[in-house]
C-alpha cells in the first residue's frame, strides 16, 4: 500500500523538474537548441547556421564520413574525421577538450556516434548538425 503512495508524489517531482526552466544551457542564447545524450547539443540545420555565424573560426566543423563521402562534398570549413575509420580516438586526442565543436555526417547516425564519444572523452560543447542530406536541403552549400 505504501508503495501506491509513492507513486503519485514520484509523477509529481519528476513534473516539477521536467518543467522547470533551466536556462543554463552551452547554447548560445541565439541559438533555440535542444539537448541530447548526456551533454550533446543537438541543432537543427537554421541552428547549425546560426551557430556557425556567431561563433566563426571558434568553432571546428568536423564530418565523420569516410574521406570518399568528404571528397563528393562537404561543408566550406570543415576537417574530415572518419568515425567508422579507426582512428577516431587518435584525431581526438590531438584537439583541445574546452573547444567548441560542430559534427556531422550524411544522415544523422555517425555524427550521433561521434559526439557521444567527444563527450564521453571530455569534451564540453560538442554541438550535432545531424546529416548533410538536410543541410543541403535547408540551402547550405557545399565544397569539394
Amino acid at each position: 500500500m505504501k508503495r501506491l503512495a509513492v507513486v503519485p508524489v514520484l509523477l509529481l517531482l519528476f513534473t516539477a523538474v521536467a518543467c522547470s526552466d533551466d536556462s543554463s544551457s552551452d547554447a548560445p542564447d541565439t541559438v533555440a537548441a535542444t539537448t541530447g545524450a548526456a551533454g550533446v547539443v543537438l541543432l537543427t540545420p537554421a541552428e547549425g547556421t546560426d551557430l556557425i555565424g556567431l561563433k566563426g573560426e571558434a568553432l571546428t566543423i568536423i564530418d565523420v564520413r569516410t574521406p570518399a563521402e568528404f571528397a563528393e562534398g562537404h561543408l566550406e570549413g570543415a576537417v574530415n574525421a572518419d568515425v567508422q575509420g579507426g582512428q577516431f580516438s587518435a584525431f581526438l586526442a590531438g584537439l583541445d577538450k574546452g573547444a567548441a565543436y560542430v559534427v556531422y555526417c550524411r544522415s544523422g547516425n555517425r555524427s550521433a556516434v561521434a559526439a557521444q564519444a567527444m563527450i564521453d572523452a571530455g569534451f564540453t560543447e560538442v554541438y550535432d548538425l545531424g546529416g548533410i542530406v538536410d543541410l543541403q536541403a535547408a540551402g547550405y552549400s557545399v565544397v569539394q
